[in-house]
């Protein structure tokens, strides 16, 4: 493998979009640098990138994921187990009913093409399927646990999946899109977070771990 790494072969190796591998490298978040207008990155620095970032203890934190507006307390389900294609149709099911989204085939389509690409497993037992569509007025998300472990989820670091929180937004949401990713990933990468939402049995108090006050 080259030793240089472009933003296509960086996002292929993190199994990550392309887009994400640009907004990191932009905000400084992974080593990289540009020759010309291109960015261009390290596979060494990468990887220790990608190991530290693995086995970094992730800080505890008490913060909600999302508001009151984008995550309704009747859109959370547990499920004592199932595969990763019915808990997607399960969830974009639950999408489906919130006025917010208008298209409940072209959310389907949504969600599994965005797997399709590449699977949205990012670690530490969790699963992030998002989209952006015309067809949703607002951001909207529904979550879903599983008691027994979804196996074939595929993640980063090849852990089986717990906690899918799925997203959709309008196609022109891009910030607030990207900060209700990052605030989910950071809130159940805490172990203690995740281990209580796992254990629990009750969807209103996995709701009110995740939800905004």
């Amino acid at each position: 493998m080259h030793e240089i790494m472009t933003i296509e072969e960086v996002a292929a190796y993190l199994r990550v979009s392309e887009r994400t591998v640009y907004d990191w490298a932009q905000k400084g978040d992974l080593p990289g640098g540009k020759l010309g207008t291109t960015w261009r990155f390290k596979r060494g620095d990468v990887e220790h990138w990608v190991n530290s970032r693995l086995s970094k203890k992730p800080a505890a934190t008490t913060g909600g994921v999302a508001s009151k507006a984008t995550l309704a307390a009747d859109r959370v389900v547990i499920m004592d187990h199932a595969d990763k294609d019915t808990i997607l149709r399960r969830l974009v099911d639950l999408l489906a009913e919130s006025p917010l989204v208008h298209n409940r085939d072209e959310l389907l389509a949504g969600i599994f093409a965005r797997e399709g690409l590449m699977s949205t497993g990012i670690g530490f037992g969790i699963g992030v399927p998002h989209v952006r569509i015309d067809s949703v007025s607002d951001l909207v998300m529904a979550v879903g646990v599983c008691k027994r472990p979804i196996t074939d989820y595929s993640s980063l670091d090849n852990e089986p999946v717990h906690i899918v929180c799925m997203l959709a937004a309008r196609s022109d949401q891009h910030a607030k899109y990207i900060r209700t990713l990052s605030a989910v990933s950071n809130r159940l990468k805490d172990a203690a977070t995740r281990e209580q939402i796992i254990a629990s049995d009750d969807p209103a108090f996995v709701y009110s771990m995740l939800i905004e006050e």
